[in-house]
């Protein structure tokens, strides 16, 4: 009966023709002898036949129905007997279950490494702005975690107002630095819902690679058609002047005098011509940084030591702030030379308040710290005369200056050593003086 019952279809089969059969028997037992105990009995024993049959064909239909929802949960434990006619079929089932179930996870894990190493900030939002999906290029390149598209700030209402497809260029400020960010949105429908995949993406080293291009090629220009121009002019001016007998005699004895000054002033601003292009020519050779691990609190100790002397026979109340001191990768040499750039221009911009009463309280301060974004930073402020607002967009471009000696190089070649470092060198506005952090990456 066991056995039977694993076969539904002999059930069904069996419990009709035996429905058939004690119906005629049960018919013909009345007919010859009317209501006798064989007839009760054979009555009996049929009912208990059809209604084991019965109970053993419901029972299987409602295991067959465990199965197939335990399959349709990812639960393949269960399984039918070893006789039933729907094993074999039932074991292809779970076969191609489990390979397409261990493809599409294999997929999945490959997509989720993709998304993990690569550079691109991807997210993933549904259509009331909240991310479902982001890899950990979001949190490095825009230096906090998003959550919702509001949390994009400024960059909100692009995402917010797509409906379809949007590719443009948008400003994001990382802790103190600026920078430029490729955005790519589209919208569309996935398993029936809305989602809009954004991309972001930093062009801010791909901006100043250009620019640097473009300082090189005017290098060149300069170097080709000026320097080699300048060099003999200066040497032709020095000759003639040596050349001037000093019997040499004219109507008028200034005439003589302003001979002679008039050659020395073109050698010596042929000289500077030449001296200016060649610093000039250091902001587009600059070595790459050979990076070490360097503390910060040493380094500006370093600096603060070799200018204590000079600031005190000034009168210059030279500072130093040390919150921490973080292990940084650095340049030493080119970090050094970067905050003696703007160590030098915070006391010259000090030595210009010709303010008596403000005599003893000129000051220059070298500090260390991080910060919102966890970047470490070294700050040099003082408080002299500051920096007109209407140059402060000008003051790292090559050439540009605002003192009557300066050549315009220190500031941008300062900038791009701490770009080639990860980092940028920013102008912080204060209400008086000037403030240049050194941000490392």
């Amino acid at each position: 009966m066991t056995r039977l019952a694993h076969h539904p279809t002999l059930v069904f089969f069996f419990t009709i023709i035996g429905l058939v059969i004690s119906s005629s028997l049960s018919l013909y037992l009345y007919i010859q002898g009317g209501f006798s105990a064989t007839w009760l009995l054979f009555t009996l024993i049929t009912i208990a036949f059809i209604s084991t049959l019965y109970f053993q064909f419901n029972k299987q239909n409602k295991h067959m129905g465990f199965v197939l929802k335990s399959l349709a949960n990812g639960d393949s434990s269960l399984g039918l007997s070893q006789h039933h006619p729907m094993r074999q079929h039932l074991e292809e089932i779970k076969t191609r279950i489990q390979s397409a179930r261990l493809s599409a996870e294999q997929q999945a894990h490959f997509l989720q490494t993709l998304l993990v190493h690569i550079d691109l900030a991807v997210l993933v939002l549904d259509s009331e702005g909240k991310v479902i999906e982001s890899n950990p290029a979001v949190t490095r390149l825009l230096g906090k975690p998003i959550n919702h598209s509001e949390d994009l700030e400024d960059i909100a209402p692009l995402v917010n107002e797509c409906d379809n497809s949007l590719k443009t260029i948008a400003n994001w400020q990382y802790g103190e630095q600026q920078d430029n960010l490729s955005i790519q949105i589209t919208s569309a429908q996935i398993q029936g819902q809305i989602r809009k995949i954004v991309t972001l993406q930093s062009i801010r080293d791909a901006l100043q690679n250009k620019e640097q291009q473009a300082y090189k090629r005017l290098t060149k220009v300069l170097t080709h058609e000026v320097a080699n121009s300048i060099t003999p002019l200066s040497s032709i001016a020095q000759t003639c002047e040596g050349l001037l007998p000093s019997t040499l005699s004219f109507d008028d004895e200034e005439d003589k005098q302003d001979l002679a000054l008039a050659l020395q002033t073109l050698a010596k601003r042929t000289e500077y011509l030449g001296a200016f292009i060649a610093r000039f020519r250091t902001v587009s050779n600059l070595p790459s940084p050979a990076l070490q691990p360097a503390q910060l609190a040493p380094l500006v100790e370093g600096i603060y030591q070799l200018h204590q002397q000079s600031c005190h026979q000034a009168n210059i109340d030279l500072q130093l702030d040390i919150s921490h001191s973080q292990l940084v990768m650095l340049d030493t040499a080119q970090i050094e030379q970067v905050l003696i750039n703007l160590t030098k221009n915070a006391i010259e911009a000090v030595r210009q308040n010709n303010d008596s009463s403000q005599q003893n309280a000129r000051q220059v301060v070298l500090k260390t710290g991080a910060n919102n974004a966890g970047q470490h930073y070294i700050e040099i402020s003082d408080n002299g005369p500051g920096i007109a607002e209407h140059v402060v967009d000008m003051i790292f471009v090559p050439f540009f200056t605002t003192k009557q000696q300066g050549s315009g190089i220190g500031l941008s070649l300062s900038r791009q050593i701490m770009i080639n470092h990860g980092g940028d060198l920013i102008y912080l506005q204060r209400e008086q003086g000037a403030c240049f952090r050194c941000v490392f990456g």
